[in-house]
């Protein structure tokens, strides 16, 4: 079959005196993020670019077919398709949700405390079936205070454009206009009059909080918070003692909090801590004082506490700890617990606030976890609470804890129906020396009967951005993979924060180097010590990870067998250029602004993926992405496999498959999710040799 070919229309681009050709910017149409919203406005010849590219793809994959469905099938199979959440007691009703055999959605149900009826309030596969839709996103779900009303928003495109629906739980019935193009996010008022949701603005970006009287117009919307730099977004929130709503406006390095009181008949945002670039923080309020999660002269965080939410001396409550990350705070009546991370490693801890005395809650002998906490019931009265764990080898445990006696109860357990035992599986964590002599987590599993004598193919995860940590949990899909003799590694790059705050800025802005640098080192170390071969990695990352995948294959092509890229940031160059665009000025912090500074511009211009192809050798890459995603636009990886295919001088596998009705996360629904996946690796084993 013909190779698919992009036209080419050159325009030559110059910044900071320095000039570039690019052969495909053409496709970057007018006021893209129309796009989006309809694809019908996409070029013609766009369009047929990328239908020729999945015709294509699907011609060399034509041979994985059998492959797709066995692994969907045995994915499918660990997964415990008749399923329960764990309940919530709330007030009046206990809330939890469940998911069948025959649906891709979950269903929400409740009981009357008490009762033995239960009533079904929410079923994503009827609601789906109702609007005759091909994709379907729930964005938030919601009940009001007095059980009443069903609030949630629904995006129809995978464009992230939510539109709210507020319903009568008993009737069925809507009780209020549709409010469209929000963020998504639902808070009910106390009183049930009112819901509070944020607006989207022409740029997809949430910077105003509006009021929403139900049953009113949406044209009497009040705006009760406005956001005026276009690099912040904002969100709302209810305080744990429901007594202050605090809305949050931040970009990914600098925050700032308003509040109000709940029984205030008009609400009046009043700030709390003026921003100051690079001050992360967040308050909660809980048992008569205020709570101030912040990195203030404390770089991985540290709590105060104030008895005064305008008090300007917060006493340390939690000290901060060098290159340890200091969470979150979850209130009980008589307890606090709150978590810890350090190399790559959680922890839950319990505390009690009136000796200050501090314990870990230990789960397991396992060292490399996930733990996690949820509240059992609203009533913060209660010594008990539902504390979970996973870890690469062992699927999810939840056990009833009480944090008075330290007895633990298992009350569920993530089950594999097609079986599963973690004695078949090693987990090791070990670390390298990166470039600069940092060390470097890796978290790697492998089957038992797996070889470390050079000969397995190896998978290598990375991401490292946003100060996003890896967590290694446990995943049933990887195991498509391992019980193939394919290790799965992950590294927990810098760009994260699975080392602290400094993990994150040594991985980003003029240290963005760092995270590509970090992820060669841990493949050459892995190599090193037998756990495969120079030309046996495949490399896999999306979206921020897709941006790492372009730039190391660029630089280190030889070590690689093979690189998955989904909705992967590889033009980052022109989206950082393009202050339109919904992502790129509240990213300044991250990546940098190479408009406005010339530092700046000719650090990403030496790393950005699509401007530093070369005429050589790659690896066999597959390349995902969605025509509705407006966080990576499905230009970049178009793009990017244009010139790919101009550049390379292999006769390697490249190919580009587009969901035309997805967005960033790609199809909605489990069955969609899990196809996604099948493709992926069928990619893998077809290049492998493993089919």
């Amino acid at each position: 079959m013909k190779i698919p070919q992009l036209q080419k229309k050159l325009e030559v681009k110059s910044c900071h005196d320095t000039t570039w050709e690019d052969n495909y910017s053409w496709i970057h149409q007018g006021n893209i993020l129309e796009v989006l919203k309809d694809s019908s406005k996409l070029l013609p010849e766009v369009r047929k670019y990328l239908e020729d590219e999945n015709d294509y793809f699907e011609y060399q994959m034509k041979d994985t077919k059998n492959c797709q469905k066995k692994l969907f099938d045995e994915i499918k199979a660990r997964i415990k398709l008749d399923d329960e959440s764990l309940p919530f007691k709330d007030t009046n009703y206990e809330y939890w949700t469940k998911t069948t055999a025959k649906g891709n959605y979950s269903i929400k149900l409740r009981k009357k405390i008490g009762s033995n009826q239960i009533e079904e309030i929410w079923n994503g596969d009827v609601e789906k079936e109702k609007l005759n839709t091909e994709y379907f996103g729930l964005g938030d779900l919601e009940v009001s205070f007095n059980d009443k009303y069903l609030g949630y928003s629904l995006d129809l495109k995978g464009s992230e454009y939510y539109t709210i629906y507020i319903r009568d739980i008993e009737t069925n019935k809507l009780i209020t206009e549709n409010i469209e193009e929000t963020g998504g996010g639902i808070t009910f008022s106390l009183d049930d009059k009112y819901i509070f949701y944020s607006k989207l603005d022409e740029n997809h970006r949430p910077r105003k909080i509006f009021r929403h009287k139900l049953g009113s117009s949406v044209s009497d919307d009040e705006l009760i918070f406005e956001e005026k730099s276009e690099a912040f977004t904002v969100g709302i929130s209810l305080s744990s003692d429901e007594k202050y709503y605090f809305i949050t406006t931040s970009d990914h390095n600098t925050s700032e909090q308003y509040y109000f009181s709940v029984n205030e008949e008009k609400p009046n945002p009043k700030i709390i801590q003026k921003r100051e670039r690079g001050i992360i923080y967040s308050v909660n309020s809980w048992d008569n004082y205020f709570y101030k999660h912040t990195n203030k002269n404390a770089e991985d965080f540290k709590i105060e506490r104030s008895s005064k939410i305008d008090d300007t001396n917060w006493e340390t409550f939690i000290p901060a700890k060098d290159e340890v990350l200091i969470g979150g705070l979850v209130f009980l009546k008589n307890w606090i617990i709150r978590s810890e991370t350090s190399n790559a490693l959680s922890k839950l801890i319990l505390r009690n606030p009136e000796t200050n005395e501090e314990q870990e809650i230990k789960f397991t002998d396992e060292k490399v976890i996930v733990p996690g906490i949820s509240l059992k019931q609203k009533d913060k009265n209660t010594n008990e609470v539902y504390l979970s764990y996973s870890s690469p080898k062992t699927p999810g445990r939840t056990y009833l804890f009480n944090v008075e006696t330290e007895e633990k109860k298992l009350v569920k357990e993530q089950e594999i129906p097609s079986g599963h035992n973690p004695d078949d599986y090693i987990v090791e964590r070990l670390e390298c020396s990166s470039h600069d002599g940092r060390l470097v987590p890796l978290t790697i599993t492998r089957h038992k009967n797996t070889k470390v004598d050079g000969s397995a193919d190896l998978l290598l995860y990375g991401y490292g951005s946003y100060g996003s940590s890896m967590s290694p949990g446990f995943s049933s899909t990887r195991l498509s993979l391992i019980n193939r003799d394919i290790i799965w590694v992950t590294a927990h790059i810098r760009g994260g924060m699975e080392k602290g705050m400094k993990w994150w800025k040594e991985g980003k802005l003029l240290n963005k180097k760092n995270t590509f640098e970090d992820y060669l080192a841990v493949a050459r170390y892995l190599i090193e010590k037998k756990y495969t071969s120079k030309g046996k990695i495949i490399g896999m990352g999306g979206s921020a990870g897709g941006l790492l995948m372009g730039a190391v294959v660029n630089k280190s092509p030889e070590l690689f067998k093979g690189i998955v890229m989904a909705v992967p940031f590889v033009d980052s160059l022109t989206t950082n250029l393009d202050h339109s665009l919904p992502l790129t000025v509240g990213e300044f912090d991250e990546f940098g602004n190479a408009k406005d500074n010339k530092d700046h511009f000719e650090y990403i211009y030496s790393y950005a993926p699509y401007n530093n192809i070369k005429k050589m050798d790659y690896p066999n890459i597959l390349i995902t992405t969605s025509l509705s995603d407006n966080r990576v636009l499905f230009d970049e990886p178009a793009k990017f496999t244009a010139k790919l295919r101009e550049y390379k001088t292999d006769n390697n596998l490249l190919l580009l498959k587009t969901e035309m009705n997805a967005g960033h996360g790609g199809k909605s629904g489990r069955d969609g999710a899990i196809e996604e996946i099948a493709i992926d690796y069928s990619f893998v084993l077809k290049i492998t040799e493993k089919l």
